[in-house]
């Protein structure tokens, strides 16, 4: 965990910067952190980027509490799990890490209004599309069956061509990263489910 210690650092910097109180929280990995019209997408919802790059589940759960020092919000959403997986953990272990986290959530915050963003179907990690759609589903049915106050966003389906293969046009060049294409779909589906649960 000391490999994140500045990006940690940079965060609860963060929240002694800013002059409004987020209503909207975004926490995860580099789809979140490198998210740079974040903040005019959501504008309405009062959010912020709590992104860090190359963070996974385990360390988002980690430095949880460190991170929502200060923060008292209306909702959350998460991304995070992608590179837990490319990393080479088990689906099991990243559901195990998700369990953690929301346990963490309810005791920082109580039954806050959540949303997990489904893993995406990158094209550098397609090798491994079979642990990432298996993944979904655990952390899905999980929400369904257990957590009232969280809510699966399904990105991956819409990320997919009518060959069941993802869209180059929603990567940068290294088959991993958002493009402005791939962020724009986002903001279209994440918006309509936060709409759907005002």
């Amino acid at each position: 965990m000391f490999w994140y210690e500045e990006e940690i650092k940079r965060l609860e910097k963060l929240h002694a910067e800013i002059n409004y109180q987020p209503q909207t929280l975004f926490y995860g990995s580099s789809s979140i952190r490198l998210w740079d019209s974040l903040a005019t997408d959501f504008g309405s919802f009062k959010p912020i980027n709590l992104g860090f790059g190359g963070s996974t589940l385990a360390v988002c759960t980690w430095f949880f509490d460190r991170v929502m020092v200060g923060y008292q919000p209306e909702r959350l959403i998460l991304y995070a799990g992608d590179n837990d997986l490319g990393d080479g953990r088990h689906p099991e272990e990243i559901f195990l890490f998700f369990q953690q986290f929301t346990e963490r959530v309810n005791k920082r915050f109580g039954p806050l209004p959540c949303y997990f963003i489904s893993l995406k179907p990158s094209i550098c990690r397609w090798n491994q599309v079979s642990q990432f759609s298996f993944t979904n589903g655990l952390i899905s049915a999980e929400i369904k069956n257990n957590h009232p106050n969280w809510t699966w966003i399904d990105i991956y389906s819409a990320m997919l061509n009518e060959n069941g293969y993802p869209k180059a046009e929603y990567f940068e060049n290294d088959g991993l990263h958002l493009s402005k294409q791939g962020y724009q779909l986002w903001t279209n589906i994440i918006q309509n489910s936060l709409l759907n649960n005002i």
